[in-house]
């Protein structure tokens, strides 16, 4: 089994937050790898895996990063593969990441997903997965039906809250 997707996060604090792509990856059975690397700190290192994630098998990435939040947009540069960013709501409520992932020169894009959504960048990697792999495909359908299920089902328990002056 070899790594299709890559999360990769500039500190291990982001954990908490990008464990929820990988928990959605995994049950969409695609397999991924999680690293930290800071575009900071181990600039030779987030170059050497920017440049080689394709050799390597990566289809897509999803790195996040807070406050300054260089990570995503630095391993778009130096990569043609699709990049999701997320921005860590670690100062000024995240809003500091989500503008510097968010706004990149023409020529260098990274998809971005709200702050700490990094659930929805594990379904955008699933979906763009998706797109060359029937069987992905399949599953990511099944997710959003069932999705509709659980605002059904949500209404339904609504509907039992009962007031006087509800109609």
């Amino acid at each position: 089994m070899k790594a299709q997707v890559s999360i990769i996060m500039g500190s291990t604090s982001d954990w908490p937050v990008m464990q929820k792509a990988a928990e959605f990856l995994n049950e969409m059975k695609i397999p991924f790898e999680v690293n930290a690397l800071s575009a900071h700190r181990t600039p030779e290192k987030v170059e050497a895996f920017a440049k080689n994630a394709k050799s390597n098998g990566i289809k897509v990435i999803i790195a996040a990063a807070g406050m300054a939040a260089h990570l995503p947009g630095v391993i778009a540069a130096m990569t043609p593969l699709p990049v999701i960013g997320v921005p860590i709501k670690a100062s000024l409520d995240g809003m500091d990441a989500l503008l510097a992932i968010a706004q990149m020169p023409p020529g260098i894009p990274v998809a971005t997903v709200a702050i700490d959504g990094a659930l929805n960048a594990g379904i955008l990697a699933a979906q763009i997965i998706a797109s060359g792999n029937e069987e992905v495909y399949a599953k990511t359908v099944s997710y959003k039906e069932n999705l509709k299920t659980k605002i059904a089902k949500a209404n339904e328990d609504l509907a039992t809250h009962r007031f006087e002056y509800r109609v």
